[in-house]
C-alpha cells in the first residue's frame, strides 16, 4: 500500500540559506489493510508526514509510493484523482458547513464522484450511522459541539469508502467521553475493515490500542512497535 523511502521534507528557516528538515530520510512501509499509529509530541514531522500521504505537499526528495504510484512525482491532475477517490482525511480543526445540515455535507463530500444525488443521499446517511450520527441527519452542522462535528469529519472521510484513511489528532480537544467514544470508533475500525488507517497523534490511549505504532522524533522514525495483543 504506501512504501516510504528516503522521505525528507524541508522548509526554509527564515535565515538566508537555512532550512529545518520536518522529515528527515524516513522509511515505512504500511501495508493493504494494514493501521499505523505515528505518535510524537509537537513539531515532531506527524502533520507533515500525514499530508505528504494523502498528497497535499510533496516532499523534497525521496519516494512516497502508494499503490504503485508514486505521489513525489505524479501529475498534479492524478494527485488530484487520487486523493478524490482513494483518500479520505480528517483533521482534529474541523470546522462545520455554514447552512448545511450534517447529512448535506457528508453527502457533498462525494461531489467529485459526481455520484446521482440519490445515491449520495443514501451513502451519506449510512456513513453518518457508522460513526454513531444516525439520529441527527438534519441538525445544523453549524450547532454541534466538537465532538460531534468531528464524527461527521470522519463520515465525510468515510463516505466515499476510500482504501486509505488519514487522522490528524482525530481524539485532540474533546471531552473524555467524547475522546473514549472517538477511540473506540477506531479500535473497530483497525479491526472490522479492510482499510489502510494512519493516525497522527499524541494521545498515549490510542496509541496503547494501536495495532502498530511508529514514533517520530525531530522527524525521524526512532521506533517501531506492535500491539501485544
Amino acid at each position: 500500500m504506501y512504501h516510504l523511502s528516503g522521505l525528507t521534507k524541508c522548509y526554509p528557516d527564515g535565515r538566508e540559506g537555512g532550512v529545518v528538515r520536518a522529515l528527515d530520510e524516513v522509511e515505512l512501509f504500511v501495508e493493504e489493510g494494514g493501521s499505523l499509529i505515528v505518535q510524537g509530541a509537537a513539531g515532531a514531522g506527524k502533520s507533515t508526514l500525514l499530508r505528504i500521504l494523502g498528497g497535499l505537499e510533496r516532499p523534497t526528495r525521496g519516494r512516497v509510493e502508494l499503490d504503485g504510484t508514486d505521489l513525489a512525482t505524479a501529475t498534479e491532475s492524478r494527485l488530484a484523482r487520487i486523493r478524490a477517490e482513494s483518500i479520505g482525511w480528517v483533521s482534529g480543526d474541523v470546522l462545520p458547513v455554514p447552512g448545511l445540515t450534517v447529512r448535506q455535507s457528508v453527502a457533498g463530500a462525494l461531489a467529485p464522484l459526481r455520484l446521482h444525488p440519490a445515491d449520495c443521499w443514501e451513502l451519506a446517511g449510512e456513513a453518518l450511522e457508522d460513526v454513531g450520527m444516525g439520529g441527527q441527519l438534519d441538525l445544523l452542522s453549524g450547532g454541534l459541539d466538537i465532538g460531534a462535528r468531528r464524527r461527521v469529519a470522519l463520515a465525510r472521510a468515510l463516505v466515499k469508502r476510500p482504501t486509505v484513511l488519514l487522522a490528524d489528532e482525530p481524539t485532540a480537544g474533546l471531552t473524555a467521553d467524547a475522546r473514549d467514544g472517538m477511540t473506540g470508533f477506531f479500535e473497530r475500525l483497525w479491526s472490522e475493515r479492510r482499510l489502510s488507517c494512519i493516525v497522527a497523534t499524541e494521545d498515549e490511549a490510542l496509541v496503547r490500542r494501536a495495532p502498530r505504532s511508529a514514533t517520530l522524533s525531530r522527524g525521524r522514525v526512532t521506533a517501531l512497535a506492535r500491539s501485544a495483543g
